[in-house]
């Protein structure tokens, strides 16, 4: 049997950035730099355009600049989840009780948003002290640990718990245990 095989052809263009162009890319913070260059030359590349100015940042910045602007009102969390029972649940009653601002989520008014929701990556969760670090550089508040890892029953208790709280505090992020029991 022969293999098949799909070859696709690829159009690199190169785009050059007027020095006034970086300029503007540089006052973009350091967290969405990166995505928000290559939106930019998506954007002039859709323009049949290869050389990028001043403008067409400031076009970007426009456009998304909502995104970008820090409000320091909302308050940022996450969960964090247990991977093996991430095969056999989406996360519906987390999301429920947040949504509803029930159990360990009462304390949050509206303006709160989940902003990561993550498996530890497997025992012993070392993905957790990878991600947290991510999360800080968008203003992560607090870090729910999901009822999941909490309980005795239906599930065996996260034998990793205490070392994951543990490593999530020593970071400087505060630590609630449980979302929906």
């Amino acid at each position: 049997m022969v293999p098949l095989c799909h070859f696709y052809k690829m159009n690199v263009i190169i785009m050059d950035w007027k020095p006034e162009a970086a300029k503007e890319l540089e006052k973009i913070p350091d967290s969405v730099r990166k995505m928000a260059k290559m939106g930019i030359e998506t954007s002039v590349e859709k323009k049949g355009r290869s050389t990028v100015t001043a403008e067409d940042v400031k076009e970007a910045v426009e456009r998304v600049g909502a995104l970008m602007e820090k409000d320091e009102k909302t308050t940022k969390i996450a969960v964090v989840r247990c991977d093996i029972v991430s095969e056999t649940c989406p996360g519906v009653a987390c999301f429920k009780a947040f949504n509803k601002r029930k159990v360990c989520f009462g304390e949050y008014g509206k303006n709160t948003e989940i902003i990561g929701f993550f498996t530890c990556g497997g025992c012993p969760g070392r993905r957790v002290f990878r991600l947290v670090d991510s999360l800080q550089k968008h203003g992560i508040d607090a870090i729910h640990l999901s009822s999941c890892m909490l309980m005795d029953t239906g599930y065996p208790r996260c034998p990793h718990i205490d070392e994951i709280k543990q490593m999530i505090l020593k970071k400087g992020v505060k630590v609630v245990e449980g979302t929906h029991h």
